[in-house]
Formats: structure tokens, sequence, C-alpha cells
């Protein structure tokens, strides 16, 4: 208020007496005018920006942000994105997921389903497999994350959940139209601390859920028979730049409620020394066997990424990378009894697979090809992805003491499973929001499991149709696929 009035007097003066005063004068009080017009403006602004930076998001002020710095954008299950156009907005950053597919079995079932995967759900048919919208949120030290999912695999990735059948309230239904929704506190310690509760990603085989970031469609077994998701409280620790430290204490093993008394229990392990490596491990402990509070699962999941060419500038092969990735775990108590198979009345009861991958990129980045597999062997079949249809050993919906189909796929304790798979594929990735993806897939197991000519549904492919004594699911024991998809992210 006082530059204000000493500026009016400045001019008043300056305009009454403009017969007397000399040149000299008159250039002395315009300067010293001009000199009060900026400090005053300056003054303003500078109090408005000091407002501002009250009510932005504080994080990591004192060292930094976790992994700053280090270029990830090439390894399998991160965001390959280097540029992101939200970034500049401190409140809000959205996240849009596209992911549409085709995708052709050359055993070509007559009721078009696929069988025994999170990726794919239909056969010579182009469908929206995932449509994700929404973001991260932040105010101060709050944060949220919001991720809608619609399109096949809000059906697909949550269909082995036996949780929804203890008590009320359909919570597949509750649940099934969101990938992430989680809420939580930053703490300004170390190279920072969150806490959140609710539903996010589990972590576990490597692959993220969203496809974008993975170098292949199908994912092997190792991914595709472990969670997506977990549903309860995480705690991200990052002590140094490098390594993070994540806690869980969850419901179960991808499941939206818990099966027994207990809770599941569990930590991921991030060491990022460099922009050309990486190691992961996640580690599970808890009680998933419905009704059967005895039964307890332990599992555990190891990757390294390596970045071993990188020639950003070159005009052929700009860089390569491999994953390998291995899993151990089990089941013991309730009838099974681990790895120790001498006793016939409580046969073993374990998980063991690995993968690899292994990833060319050229043309600038603007493709890529990838050729990988794996192996899986999982006595039980706990972790196996059932098949649906008739041949769906899950309860079904409208009457839970029934198996959901006519002639259930085996799942007892004892029951051999082993598969293997090969996949290889081409993207083209003419700028960082969409890629364009050719790949080819086989996949074998010990007993018939994918779908065959006849399907799983009917003699006729409907279900709506009667069906024929003579019929029967037909499962076979290899397939050969097709996969044309496009993944747009923004």
């Amino acid at each position: 208020m006082k530059k204000n009035i000493i500026i009016a007097l400045c001019l008043w003066s300056l305009n009454s007496n403009a017969q007397t005063l000399t040149e000299t004068d008159k250039k002395s009080i315009v300067q010293q005018v001009k000199k009060e017009i900026l400090d005053s403006l300056k003054l303003q602004t500078n109090s408005k920006i000091d407002t501002a930076e009250t009510e932005l998001p504080k994080v990591n002020k004192q060292l930094g942000e976790p992994f700053e710095g280090l270029d990830m954008s090439w390894a399998n299950g991160n965001d390959r994105r280097t540029k992101n156009i939200w970034k500049d907005n401190q409140f809000f950053v959205p996240s849009v997921l596209v992911d549409v597919n085709y995708n052709y079995s050359f055993n070509n079932p007559i009721d078009n389903t696929a069988i025994g995967s999170t990726a794919i759900a239909r056969h010579n048919e182009i469908q929206i497999s995932a449509l994700h919208f929404g973001g991260d949120f932040y105010y101060k030290n709050a944060r949220a994350r919001i991720m809608t999912q619609f399109g096949m695999r809000s059906i697909v990735i949550p269909r082995n959940d036996y949780s929804p059948y203890r008590g009320q309230y359909k919570l597949n239904d509750v649940y099934r139209y969101l990938s992430e929704a989680n809420a939580g506190i930053h703490i300004n310690k170390w190279y920072g601390i969150n806490i959140d509760a609710g539903l996010f990603m589990s972590y576990i085989g490597l692959n993220s859920f969203y496809q974008a970031e993975n170098w292949e469609y199908q994912a092997s077994f190792t991914s595709d028979n472990t969670p997506w998701f977990f549903n309860g409280l995480r705690i991200q620790i990052f002590p140094t730049k490098n390594l993070k430290i994540e806690p869980w204490i969850i419901n179960g093993w991808q499941s939206y409620g818990r099966f027994n008394a207990m809770p599941g229990f569990g930590a991921n392990v991030t060491y990022i020394p460099n922009s050309n490596l990486k190691l992961i491990t996640n580690n599970y402990y808890g009680s998933d066997a419905a009704l059967i509070p005895d039964r307890k699962r332990f599992h555990s999941d190891n990757s390294v990424l390596w970045r071993y060419y990188n020639r950003p500038k070159s005009n052929g092969i700009t860089k390569m990378a491999f994953s390998l990735t291995g899993d151990i775990g089990f089941e013991k108590g309730g009838g099974v009894n681990g790895f120790n198979n001498n006793n016939p009345d409580k046969p073993a009861q374990y998980f063991l697979s690995a993968m690899f991958y292994n990833r060319v990129w050229f043309a600038k980045d603007k493709m890529a090809w990838t050729v990988g597999g794996g192996w899986m062997k999982n006595p039980g079949r706990y972790l196996v992805l059932y098949p649906t249809g008739q041949a769906s050993p899950l309860p079904n919906p409208n009457n839970p003491t029934q198996t959901e189909g006519a002639f259930p796929f085996s799942a007892n304790p004892g029951d051999k499973f082993e598969g293997w798979d090969f996949s290889t594929n081409l993207d083209y990735m003419p700028n960082q929001s969409i890629t364009f993806r050719l790949e080819f897939v086989h996949r074998e197991a010990n007993v018939p499991y994918f779908a065959g000519r006849g399907g799983v549904t009917s003699q006729t492919g409907y279900t709506v149709s009667t069906l024929d004594p003579n019929w029967r699911p037909d499962l076979v024991k290899r397939e050969n696929r097709l996969i044309l998809a496009i993944l747009f992210r923004l």
C-alpha cells in the first residue's frame, strides 16, 4: 500500500511542477517511479509463488526421487516411455491404456473360447482385452491411485478366486472393474516411504499387469499362473536411491477376500544399481486353501534383467536385453506335504518354474523382436489356471454346492501338471504411446488342458444348447496361436 502511495505522489508532483523542473529532475523522478513499479510487481509475484508452493505436494525434497536418473524404459514390466505429457501437473497425473487383440488358435475351437490364459479369452474375434483409465492423485503428502478395468480381462483375471464364495456381497463383481484403487501417505524419510491401502499390483512373475509394458503378450506359465493383484496394505521403503523394500499384509493370493483366519504376508525387494541391471525378488506366505486352514503356502519369485548392449545412435541394432525368472513354492499341511512324496496319503504339492526372454531393438527403437519361453511343474495343480465352461471345477455362482462345469477338470492333491511354452513376436512402435504386435505362441501340457476343436461349452458351441449325453469338453495337450494386438498408452 505504501509503495502505491509513493508512486501516485511522484506522478502528481511530476505533472504539477512540469514548468519548474529541469530535464535532469524529470529523468530522476521517472527513474524512481519505474523502480517503485518494478519492486511492487516483483513483491506481488513472489508473494503468489510462495503461497502456491505451500499447497504443492512435498515429495523427497531432501535427497531426490528413488531411481532418479536411471533409464528403465527397456525393462520387461516397465513403462517404456521416457517422456510423459502429463508430468507438469502437480496434483493429478492421468493415465489411459487401451488393449485390443485378435488371436487365432490353430485348434479352431467351435465355441471361440481360449483356455489357460489371462491375456486372451476368445478365438478368431477382435476383442477389447482391456480399457484402463485413471491416474495418480497428490496433495501435500497425501496420495492415491485409481485405475479402472473394463474388457475381457475383468472376467479372466479374477476367475480363479474362491474367496467371493465365503460370505456375501459378490466380491468379484464389486472389484471386477478396478485394477488399482489405493490411497495413502508419503513420508519424507530417506528417499521416501509410502504407506498405501487398497487394491494394488502384485509384482509376482516379473510381467506388468498392463500389456503395454511387457515384452510378450501371452505371458509364460510363471507369470500367468502367479498373482496380478493384491488387496491389502503395502509399505514402500526407499532407504537408498537404488533400493526398494516393500512389505505387504494382504487378504490372500490374488484374492479379494480371505480364505481362512490368517492374512497373507509378503514382500518385494527391487535393486537397480544402474541403467543396465535390475534385480527383483518377491516372497509370499499365507493360508490360501478354502476350508483348509492348516494348509500353508510359500512362494518365492526371482528375476534378473540385464541390458547387455546399448547403442542408441546406431542405425542398426540399438539395444539388446534379456530377462530370466525362476520360481519355487509349495503347500504343506491339510493333506499335502510340500516337496515330500513318500506318503501316498499326503502327496507332494509344489511349484517350480522358469522363463527366459531375449529382446532386440532396432530401426531407431521403433521396432523390436522378442523370443523366449518357459516351463512349469505344479503337482496338485493349485496354481494352474482352470479351464472354463463345462470343464470348470470352480463352484457354480448360482449353486455354489456344485461345480460350474458338468465335466470338471481335476485339481486334486497328487494330480500332475507340467507345461512348457515358446513364443516370438515383432513389435512396431512408431511413437512411445502405441505398439503394434504380431506374436506366435506354442504351448504344451502333459495332460489334456487347452481347448480343442470341440471347445468346452457344448456340441454346438452355444451355452443355450442342451448337452448331448455323448459330448465331452474337448481338451487337448497342445496349441499354436497367432496374436495381433494394438496397445495404446497416454
